[in-house]
């Protein structure tokens, strides 16, 4: 796997060129700012961006906009954005474009080195990982007429897992379930959000999308 990584601060830019070389992650080209970013994508294609939320200048959102502008000038270009803070807009404008290889996390997982590299791997191969910190705070914003009103706790808790990445298998082991009692519990929960069985395996992402409020369902 081939990487790229865009963050101002000198020692978790090469702290996270470390862990990624002992899981035998190839950083190819690293930068320090947003704009740098685009430069780096464009020359070396990789498997998987990872950015910093606040940068040079004003460090606010340029980590995100170049993330975003990385998303739309080469369209799956997976994303892994880092924060110092819980900050759901950032999280759901990230996704907002296409949950396919995205991911948000806070800076602080990065210390539990297997997570973070297992979130790495997932990102690059297409998966969406959300950070439950941002996924706890969704949570807690519901509307009254959201339709993930209708979902039993249960149903809402395999959801949670399923925006951080998480499969059939890892959920059920996670819950102490079977896998069937989880497959059961996202049939529901794709009646209950009125995703049809024709629009295949985009149920998934679209069920995430509206867990992040950025579905229509």
């Amino acid at each position: 796997m081939r990487v790229v990584i865009a963050e101002d601060s000198v020692l978790l830019r090469e702290g996270l060129v470390r862990l990624l070389a002992d899981a035998a992650i190839e950083t190819v080209a690293t930068v320090g700012d947003g704009p740098g970013l685009l430069g780096i994508v464009e020359e070396h294609e990789p498997d998987l961006a990872i950015v910093d939320v606040r940068m040079p200048p004003s460090f606010t959102d340029e980590g995100l906009r170049a993330a975003l502008a990385v998303r739309e000038r080469r369209p799956g270009t997976p994303i892994l954005v880092l924060s110092q803070y819980v900050e759901e807009r950032y999280a759901t404008d990230l996704i907002g474009g296409g949950a396919e290889g995205v991911g948000y996390l806070l800076k602080e997982r990065v210390s539990d080195v297997a997570e973070f590299i297992d979130a790495v791997r997932r990102i690059a191969a297409g998966g969406t990982v959300i950070d439950p910190e941002v996924i706890g705070q969704l949570l807690g914003r519901r509307r009254a007429d959201d339709p993930l009103e209708a979902l039993t706790p249960r149903e809402r808790e395999v959801l949670g897992l399923m925006a951080q990445g998480r499969s059939n298998g890892a959920i059920a082991e996670g819950l102490v379930v079977t896998e069937g009692a989880v497959e059961k519990h996202i049939s529901n929960i794709f009646a209950k959000l009125d995703l049809q069985p024709a629009q295949g395996g985009h149920r998934r992402v679209m069920a995430v999308l509206a867990y992040l409020g950025r579905a229509d369902a």
